[in-house]
């Protein structure tokens, strides 16, 4: 155990992200889910937790309190940020894992209502105060820092290898794209929205979507501001990620085995965030990693003098575990500054 109390943490939104970071907080000594904002009813969250954990008798239901054997967490029933009254649970963090409250006005009500910081799950649309993306930018963060972001799981794994491979080589620019499972706010039967193709059905479909890695990049790797175009196709599938990447090398006697070998010391340096596989695998075989990138040696193509498209898999639980490091990271800056 720990010398220090655990950090009391906040979900709003629990969906599959955030019903990951719970399951990950329970199995953790250092992190205490306290309270859950969540639109749905108690017993559906618990019974929708339950289905898609590996030992659904851990955790019980309470009252109003989703109970396991590190934790109880009170379960409100809010769906907007202003209502929820964080001050009486004591937060030191928030995880808005909604994926809707992006702007930085939702933000502020989180802090306004008692919580210490708020840290989002996905990219914002607006400036705040900091993208952190855990193993690349960890020495920039601020005790300052209210208003976070940790990416998102494709952002992540797409700024993972670019960090690695151009601490060796030089990458002029390129391009990517996520082969994404379908997502939670996408239509299961043609029905319209805002967008002309992702009023199409997920489940039948093969949908281009555009993706806002390529806006932030610049703020998380300086060097690659402008240089690379993010895209994304929706597939029919509900786990596993695909991320397809294109890049125009400085020097054309850069080789597939170079690049190789590059992600492999990379995933030494960075273990548990980057790993590399040699065998053939499929999406469904990276359901469960808690990777933010899997690296696949048998993607690595050379197209041309300078041309390298790889390959890299990743799927949300790396994603929910990345939001568990930042969380830590700032809990750090707190002791350390308390310790001053």
């Amino acid at each position: 155990m720990t010398d220090t109390r655990p950090v009391r943490v906040g979900i709003m939104g629990f969906g599959q992200t955030g019903r990951q970071i719970y399951e990950l907080a329970s199995r953790s000594d250092d992190v205490e889910i306290v309270a859950v904002a969540d639109i749905g009813k108690p017993e559906i969250l618990h019974y929708l937790l339950c289905s898609e954990v590996n030992e659904p008798q851990r955790h019980e239901l309470q009252g109003n309190f989703l109970v396991n054997p590190r934790f109880r967490a009170r379960l409100m029933q809010i769906d907007r940020p202003a209502e929820m009254p964080w001050d009486i649970f004591d937060v030191d963090m928030v995880i808005d894992s909604t994926g809707k409250y992006r702007e930085s006005r939702y933000l502020e009500d989180h802090l306004g209502n008692g919580a210490h910081r708020v840290l989002l799950r996905t990219l914002p649309v607006d400036p705040i105060d900091r993208i952190v993306i855990p193993g690349i930018n960890d020495a920039t963060v601020n005790v300052s820092d209210r208003m976070i972001s940790a990416g998102s799981a494709t952002t992540t794994a797409l700024c993972l290898l670019l960090h690695v491979l151009s601490q060796r080589f030089d990458i002029e620019c390129g391009s990517m794209t996520t082969i994404h499972a379908y997502t939670s706010d996408q239509a299961l039967q043609d029905y319209a929205g805002s967008d002309f193709r992702r009023s199409r059905s997920a489940a039948k479909n093969i949908i281009p979507n555009n993706h806002d890695a390529s806006l932030w990049l610049g703020q998380i790797l300086p060097a690659f501001d402008g240089k690379i175009l993010t895209s994304a196709l929706n597939v029919p599938i509900h786990e596993g990620c695909l991320l397809d990447v294109n890049l125009v090398m400085g020097d054309a006697g850069v080789t597939v085995e170079d690049i190789n070998d590059a992600m492999r010391a990379g995933a030494a340096d960075l273990p548990g965030i980057v790993a590399v596989v040699e065998d053939p695998i499929v999406s469904c075989d990276v359901i469960g990693n808690p990777h933010s990138l899997l690296f696949d040696t048998k993607g690595t193509i050379k197209a041309g003098d300078t041309i390298i498209k790889t390959l890299g898999w990743y799927e949300n639980l790396g994603h929910a575990a990345r939001l568990l490091d930042v969380v830590r990271m700032y809990n750090k800056l707190d002791l350390q500054q308390e310790a001053a």
